[in-house]
C-alpha cells in the first residue's frame, strides 16, 4: 500500500527539464518585476508623494532606502519582462544574465561618477542603489557563468 509520500515523490517538478541558466534567468526576471511593481506601492515606497517621473528630485525610496522614480521602476519592469522572455532559451538566458549583469555594473560605475544632486542623475541613484547595482551586476554575471559551465543544452 502506497502512503502519502509515494504520491509526493511521483509529482512532476515544474523545473524538470529546464537548464539551470533558464531557471536562474526566470527567477531574476520575476524578482525585477516584483521590485518594479513594489516601487509603485505607497508604504513599501516611502515618500511616495514625492515620486517623480525621473531625476534626482524624486524623493521616493523603495523600502525607505533605494531612491526610485517612475523611470527607475519602469526600467526594473522592463528588465523583468526581458528576463522572462529570454529565459525561454539557453542562449537567451545566458545573454540576459551576463549582459544584464554588465549593464548593472555600468550603472554602478555611473552612480559612482555622477553628482547625485545634479540633473545628470536622471535615473536617479543614491549610495544604496550603487551598492545594490554592484551586487546585482556581479551576481548576475556569476549566475550566467556558473550555470552554463556545463555546455550541454537541454
Amino acid at each position: 500500500m502506497a502512503g502519502p509520500m509515494a504520491h509526493a515523490r511521483a509529482r512532476r517538478n515544474p523545473a524538470d527539464g529546464r537548464a539551470p541558466v533558464r531557471r536562474a534567468a526566470g527567477t531574476v526576471g520575476v524578482v525585477f518585476l516584483l521590485v518594479g511593481l513594489l516601487g509603485f506601492v505607497p508604504g513599501i515606497t516611502t515618500g511616495f508623494g514625492d515620486l517623480r517621473f525621473a531625476g534626482h528630485g524624486s524623493g521616493a525610496k523603495l523600502f525607505g532606502v533605494f531612491q526610485v522614480s517612475v523611470l527607475h521602476n519602469a526600467v526594473h519592469l522592463a528588465f523583468g519582462l526581458a528576463g522572462l522572455a529570454l529565459s525561454r532559451t539557453w542562449d537567451g538566458a545566458r545573454t540576459f544574465l551576463i549582459g544584464g549583469g554588465a549593464v548593472y555594473l555600468a550603472l554602478w560605475l555611473y552612480g559612482l561618477v555622477v553628482d547625485h544632486g545634479s540633473g545628470a542623475n536622471f535615473i536617479p541613484v543614491n549610495d544604496a542603489d550603487n551598492w545594490l547595482h554592484l551586487l546585482l551586476g556581479a551576481g548576475m554575471i556569476a549566475l550566467g557563468v556558473l550555470t552554463t559551465r556545463d555546455r550541454r543544452r537541454r
